[in-house]
């Protein structure tokens, strides 16, 4: 019998990350959630007005307050399930999924829920992320209507109320065609329902979805539990499913691919894969990585013919051209220069309106150094992009190459975009929270399992 478990410390260590974020994020527009509660359908008559009262907190509103103690309870209950002798193996770890499940409801899911009520009661711009969700619905907007996404700017929708300061998004949408073409039919069937919409809809269900599968990418029990804690405790990512920013919408669709990809379902992976790439550019530092997964799965040697080697990869690679092909195709089509602008110029610099140089990453040592005189100046960010990832791309590939596996792929994916991010424009907080999902799925799943197994991985 165990005597101490890693998976209780990784809970207790993700739970007080994600309350202590929250109720700190909270504190900006708690005063006003209390006196929006009652204003919300249903849920703000479950509460008297006397306990509301009661439940006023300096760091959070009272609902949330509710929840945090419902968190912590469910926290305890693990830890029972943990040291309770009579019980089995089987048995021990379905109670404590449940109970992890049930955390990642109280601490993840039912706040965005309760953020697109009090949006409802508040207006398009409150309670959400700007480019995440509310730019995003109205791209959806303009592609219903017949118009260009990236070619219209955005000055005379909600997201000119989203912000308060450099609202350089206003004149570009930085997220490629997937992301809004998934989402049109979930806005058209809510509008029939409800007679409205909200983006997080789709990232909620793509979360759900993603946790669902997790477990079935490890074997040992400990494992699942720790790999669905990371990613749906996750610390940041938590807050962008809460606010919607999109990264768990590109997550979803690396983890759908890498599911399907050890399952020996190489097509679908390459579908799940196109549509990844064809949503954010974050999913491309991926494509090196997997494309050397399987030439090395081909078996090739030093001295084999490259040629039939490359033939070999285009035709198994070609779902993923054809994907990107249609997806993104029409669009340049439409306008190549506005797509460019939005999505590479932008982000770059170079735009006639760019986006300002900000982040975590090396972006801080140019401002420091007075190397620009703005935030909106132009810097070659492309210099130490290059000099710091072209050897570590290299250097990746060899270990890659040393030891196939998807775990390694994932692993040095994640390092690879976190070297480019660290020396890009701007390493905005969101981009480490996918960061270190990808990295749990790198340590936790596939390690059991060499590049080529002979024993089939867990249904």
């Amino acid at each position: 019998m165990k005597i101490k478990s890693f998976d209780v410390l990784l809970l207790f260590v993700l739970v007080t990350a994600r309350v202590r974020i929250d109720t700190l994020a909270d504190r900006l527009v708690a005063p006003r959630r209390v006196g929006l509660i009652q204003r919300i359908p249903v849920v703000g008559s479950l509460l008297p007005q006397e306990s509301l009262g009661l439940l006023h907190h300096w760091m959070t509103d009272p609902f949330s307050l509710l929840l945090i103690s419902i968190t912590f309870c469910l926290l305890i209950l693990y830890i029972f399930f943990d040291i309770w002798p009579r019980i089995s193996q089987e048995r021990r770890y379905q109670a404590k999924m449940a109970i992890v499940i049930c955390i990642v409801f109280t601490t993840v899911i039912a706040l965005p829920v309760f953020s697109i009520l009090l949006r409802q009661v508040t207006g398009p711009a409150s309670f959400s992320h700007g480019g995440g969700v509310i730019q995003t619905e109205e791209t959806i907007k303009y592609v219903l209507s017949g118009k260009n996404p990236y070619v219209e700017d955005y000055v005379d929708t909600p997201m000119a109320d989203w912000g308060i300061e450099f609202r350089t998004a206003l004149y570009h949408y930085p997220y490629l065609p997937w992301t809004f073409l998934f989402s049109t039919p979930f806005y058209l069937l809510s509008q029939s329902i409800l007679g409205w919409y909200d983006q997080r809809f789709v990232y909620l269900i793509l979360f759900v979805a993603l946790l669902f599968l997790a477990p079935r990418l490890a074997r040992e029990r400990d494992q699942r539990l720790c790999l669905v804690m990371v990613l749906g405790l996750n610390p940041i990512m938590g807050s962008d499913v809460i606010f919607g920013q999109n990264d768990v919408f590109i997550l979803a669709w690396v983890l759908f691919s890498i599911y399907l990809l050890q399952r020996g379902h190489l097509t679908w992976s390459l579908v799940m894969l196109g549509l990844a790439c064809a949503s954010k550019p974050t999913a491309w530092f991926l494509i090196p990585f997997y494309l050397l997964y399987l030439v090395r799965q081909e078996g090739f040697v030093q001295g084999a013919d490259l040629k039939s080697l490359a033939v070999t990869l285009f035709r198994k690679t070609v779902p993923l051209i054809l994907v990107l092909a249609l997806l993104l195709l029409p669009f340049a089509v439409w306008d190549f220069d506005a797509l460019f602008d939005d999505v590479w110029r932008w982000s770059s610099g170079t735009a006639e309106v760019p986006y300002q140089i900000t982040g975590w990453g090396l972006a801080n040592l140019v401002l420091a150094l007075g190397l620009v005189q703005s935030r909106l100046d132009y810097f070659p960010f492309w210099i130490p992009e290059l000099l710091v990832c072209l050897p570590l791309l290299a250097v990746l590939l060899w270990r890659q190459w040393t030891r196939n596996s998807i775990s390694s792929m994932l692993y040095h994916y994640a390092v690879l975009a976190l070297a480019f991010l660290y020396t890009s424009r701007f390493m905005n907080e969101n981009y480490l929270g996918y960061i270190l999902a990808v990295l749990a799925l790198a340590f936790f799943i596939d390690q059991w399992y060499p590049a080529h197994r002979t024993t089939s991985p867990p249904q």
